[in-house]
């Protein structure tokens, strides 16, 4: 708005003159106005007096403080409400929050760091260290390879490429490439006194074997029987077929013993094919022990049930089967890769391959 180049009391003297006896043509040639801005300081300030207009001066800067008021808290409200949703917590969340402010509201950095109760020493901050650029690409690569493999995991396979850090640092990198894997739900299971297993003393002590289901994509089903060795967490064999018997149990399991000795006792739960005539034949026949678990007790035989979920997490769900011989395939060289190069947090995170080869090395150094 334009200023008067007059005070409100010297306008009052203009008029006062006017109502004196002087005619207006001359007032306005006297202090140089036109008659229009005469009438227009009549309008606004005729028959006021000096004390009038100072009050009414008052009422106006008081009136525009307040709106002033108003309006910065309006503002203020709106920029509130508009990162409401959002939890102010980490610093770069921080940034992120006043930068949007200041593009959106049209405010400046620090009206809205005040707004937002922010430090502005925080927003300000340009972070000196490094991006990690080849750490972050190795990182996305072994979780793009393995897509089931957490931060721990991570740390490991690099730590074999070389590239050694602290494993905070990497969970910082690693969250902040949101490569966290998501939890897939699983079934409820009855709560129970559960007994702790014996633990085995050396490899072939014990065997525990348990059957896997899954479909191709045409719908039809197919199992996988699963034998592990409980000590070195070997997996020894993944069959896969449309139907497995009690007879072909037997026969998989003498193919295993070739290779590697007969085990001292077998584990498995009360199945049908575990409970055929064939396996009891088989257990006569090998002099093996075989022994049965409580029913709808799976955890009496956890170390199979935790390596059927790492099973189904990281290759079952992970791969669309189209046939049987590609299912085979799919599924050893999966059993391969566990065994030599995935890293198992139970052994210290090595292969259950290199667990076994220490266990031999220990028994030839005594």
């Amino acid at each position: 708005m334009k200023h008067s180049r007059f005070t409100d009391e010297q306008i009052i003297g203009i008029l006062k003159e006017q109502e004196n006896g002087l005619k207006t043509a001359d007032v306005c040639r006297k202090h140089g106005i036109s008659e229009a801005t005469f009438y227009k300081y009549k309008a606004k300030f005729g028959g006021m007096e000096v004390s009038d207009a100072r009050k009414l001066k008052a009422l106006e800067d008081e009136n525009a403080k307040l709106k002033k008021l108003l309006a910065e808290t309006m503002l203020d409200n709106a920029i509130l409400k508009d990162v409401a949703a959002k939890k102010l917590v980490t610093p770069d969340v921080k940034r992120d929050a006043v930068a949007h402010v200041c593009e959106k509201h049209g405010v400046s950095q620090r009206r809205a760091c005040e707004v937002l109760s922010i430090d502005r020493s925080s927003v300000r901050y340009r972070s000196i260290r490094p991006d990690d650029g080849h750490i972050r690409e190795a990182m996305k690569m072994v979780a793009s390879e393995r897509r089931r493999f957490g931060y721990r995991r991570i740390h490991v396979m690099l730590d074999r490429q070389g590239i050694v850090m602290n494993l905070k640092k990497l969970r910082r990198l690693y969250r902040e490439e949101k490569l966290t894997v998501r939890k897939r739900g699983g079934r409820k299971r009855a709560l129970g006194t559960r007994r702790p297993l014996a633990l085995p003393s050396r490899p072939n002590e014990r065997w525990s074997l348990d059957f896997v289901s899954d479909a191709f994509t045409d719908g039809r089903r197919f199992r996988v029987l699963a034998v592990v060795d409980d000590f070195t967490r070997e997996c020894l064999a993944l069959v896969a077929d449309t139907s497995l018997s009690g007879v072909r149990l037997a026969r998989e399991l003498d193919a295993i013993i070739a290779r590697r000795g007969k085990p001292r006792i077998v584990v498995s739960d009360n199945g049908t094919e575990m409970t055929s005539m064939a396996v009891l034949k088989w257990c006569q026949g090998t002099r093996v022990e075989w022994h049965y678990i409580a029913p709808g007790k799976p955890m009496q035989n956890g170390f199979v049930e935790s390596f059927n979920g790492s099973f189904r997490d990281e290759c079952l769900n992970e791969t669309l089967f189209s046939s049987l011989a590609q299912a085979r395939i799919d599924i050893t060289e999966w059993k391969e890769d566990y065994n030599r190069n995935r890293p198992h947090s139970s052994l210290g995170n090595i292969t259950p391959y290199e667990f076994a080869m220490k266990i031999v090395l220990e028994k030839q150094a005594a």
